[in-house]
């Protein structure tokens, strides 16, 4: 049984906080053995969704280029069996990335697992100044594009303009340095494992954990030392809940999931998907943590 990487659903990271940490450079890209899945459906996505999942200021061309160099330098020496420099670009997963094939962000970003988010700075605050993002959690980049922070973050409850998270964030964003990239976690449940959820409607949740899954954002924020923009990546994650009962620390972990949703708000559990569910989910994990 692959066991899950992360578990910040076990307690240890609650929602609706901004809960950032120092990141360790050797932990920033995570591949795993699902990454040509991932790269595949990138590359479909482009192909067929384009307007839907990369938009990009004209002025941004520069700092998506930093992102590339960023990239290219840090994947073949961290991960030799994985990514391999061939010419002007990389050989993954059985096929070259070339530097110049495309928005260079694009070309970043069919490299990894991760979405990319290039932030820049502007009167109105640190805004979404372009991004390639093929595996939204429910939102749309055509949403976001150009918007400031705080309005990116409206629809969170505790985040949207005025709130002290945004003017937290605000700050975080303004005193980031080059050397001391930061990461964190967020997560959902879901109904199905799909990566791309940018065209969700209402989603139908049916409080079984039979038929969830745990969905997990690992997310860094790094700035860029040439541009002064900040990168912002999110790594999706995947799991059944029934691997919460196959855990050798199940009672642990259905304990600390247990709590988590039952410290929710209405409108952090209105927001989440999990106002109607959240009773048969309590009972289904008390009775994993009982044992």
């Amino acid at each position: 049984m692959d066991l899950p990487r992360h578990t910040p659903w076990d307690g240890s990271q609650p929602l609706f906080r901004i809960g950032l940490a120092p990141l360790d450079p050797k932990e920033w890209i995570e591949p795993d053995k699902r990454l040509a899945d991932y790269l595949a459906q990138k590359d479909l996505l482009l192909a067929t969704r384009r307007a839907d999942v990369f938009a990009a200021e004209d002025a941004t061309v520069a700092a998506q280029r930093e992102v590339w160099d960023l990239l290219s330098r840090h994947l073949p020496d961290a991960f030799a069996g994985v990514w391999a420099r061939e010419g002007d670009g990389l050989r993954v997963a059985g096929r070259v990335v070339g530097r110049d094939t495309d928005a260079p962000l694009v070309c970043a970003a069919r490299l990894v697992q991760e979405d990319l988010v290039l932030m820049r700075r502007g009167a109105d605050g640190w805004r979404v100044a372009a991004g390639c993002v093929c595996f939204p959690s429910s939102w749309r980049l055509c949403e976001k594009f150009g918007r400031p922070l705080d309005k990116v973050h409206a629809p969170v409850p505790g985040f949207g303009p005025g709130s002290r998270n945004a003017g937290l964030i605000a700050r975080i964003f303004d005193n980031l340095q080059p050397a001391q990239p930061v990461w964190r976690m967020n997560w959902s449940l879901y109904p199905d494992e799909r990566l791309f959820h940018g065209d969700d409607g209402e989603i139908e949740r049916s409080g079984e954990l039979s038929s969830t899954f745990l969905r997990v954002e690992y997310q860094t924020l790094r700035k860029l030392e040439q541009s002064g923009d900040i990168l912002f990546t999110i790594r999706i994650s995947l799991d059944p809940a029934l691997i919460i009962a196959r855990h050798p620390e199940r009672a642990r972990l259905a304990a600390g999931l247990r709590d988590l949703i039952a410290r929710l708000d209405p409108d952090e559990l209105a927001y989440k998907g999990m106002t109607a569910i959240r009773g048969r989910l309590l009972e289904q994990l008390e009775a994993i943590a009982a044992g």
